[in-house]
């Protein structure tokens, strides 16, 4: 199917909403997370969480907008509660890179549809998301390294809840 008319199809609009309901999720796990480190006492980890909870706000915002600028209809779905088993810091970030992982999956396949469709626009915006996925995986991949590394020395753990304390809030382009 071929859209050249600058408006988004059906299946596109469905997809892309689905992906705003994808991203809040994502932000209410990392949320969840967050209080789950805090109330642990890694204040650092429960920060670092805590700003990937308002990265994956404004994820779900990118796509809001681009759905209205485009004309298309904004349909917010029921969000579900977050669900972890995780623990200790190194089952919390593993559980956060599976999940990158399982939305750069998603990712990708909007991006396929994207293609199908013949959206150009919606190609454009979505290079975005893959290349924030390549980063977000990156980012999470590394935390569970130096986690993997420190196994349960406490000492390694107070420093590295340390360095994470130190992330900024990125400026989204």
């Amino acid at each position: 199917m071929s859209n050249t008319s600058g408006t988004v199809s059906a299946r596109m609009q469905a997809a892309l909403n689905e992906q705003i309901r994808e991203e809040l999720e994502s932000a209410y796990l990392y949320l969840a997370l967050s209080a789950h480190m805090d109330r642990q006492n890694l204040k650092g980890f429960a920060h670092w969480l805590r700003l990937q909870w308002e990265e994956e706000i404004v994820h779900a915002l990118k796509l809001y907008d681009f759905l209205l600028q485009r004309d298309a209809a904004v349909e917010l779905k029921a969000l579900g509660k977050p669900a972890f088993a995780a623990q200790s810091a190194l089952e919390v970030f593993a559980q956060a890179l599976h999940h990158e992982q399982y939305i750069t999956r998603r990712i990708n396949e909007l991006y396929a549809l994207a293609v199908e469709e013949n959206d150009y626009a919606s190609q454009i915006l979505l290079q975005w998301f893959v290349t924030e996925q390549l980063e977000e995986e990156e980012s999470a991949r590394e935390i569970v390294e130096s986690l993997r590394l420190v196994g349960d020395s406490g000492a390694s753990l107070f420093l590295l809840d340390r360095e994470l304390s130190q992330r900024q809030r990125e400026e989204e382009p």
